[in-house]
């Protein structure tokens, strides 16, 4: 049996559309009941399918003009836990993947400006004990950017 149905296919596609959408208007749309999509919606949550309904932010509107993509190679991968909760302590890596190339993190950096992400990368990643080396990549804009297609 498929994890979603067409019902719930429907319901995600109406809320990718407005996050904000009223659920009973999502019921008018769909022609089913309010508490149909009451439950649909609190079963994708509780199965981790939803896990979350956030505003999607324009950094360049907000005066981050500059992100990269940045490789990080540790100097062993068994401190990556300790690595990891380190960087999510700075607020401008938005992306953190483990990855299976070269590097054993990949991440997405966000920068107001040049001088900015010169500041994250030496001062405060650079100075993380564990890390051996960065590579970056500058960002020259976003092509696409979109979830799944169901």
């Amino acid at each position: 049996m498929d994890i979603l149905d067409e019902f719930d296919i429907k319901i995600i596609k109406e809320l990718e559309k407005d996050g904000r959408i009223a659920y009973s208007t999502i019921a008018t749309n769909l022609k089913i009941s309010n508490t149909m999509v009451h439950q649909r919606i609190n079963r994708l949550f509780e199965q981790g399918i939803i896990t979350g309904i956030k505003p999607i932010l324009n950094e360049k509107q907000i005066g981050y003009d500059w992100a990269s993509f940045t490789g990080i190679t540790l100097n062993k991968d068994s401190d990556s836990e300790r690595i990891i909760e380190a960087l999510k302590e700075i607020p401008e890596i938005t992306e953190c993947y483990f990855v299976t190339v070269s590097f054993t993190l990949y991440l997405k950096i966000t920068a107001k400006n040049h001088e900015h992400m010169r500041k994250i990368l030496y001062e405060k990643i650079d100075n993380i004990p564990g890390i051996a080396k960065t590579d970056s990549m500058i960002e020259l804009g976003c092509a696409f950017k979109r979830n799944i297609s169901l």
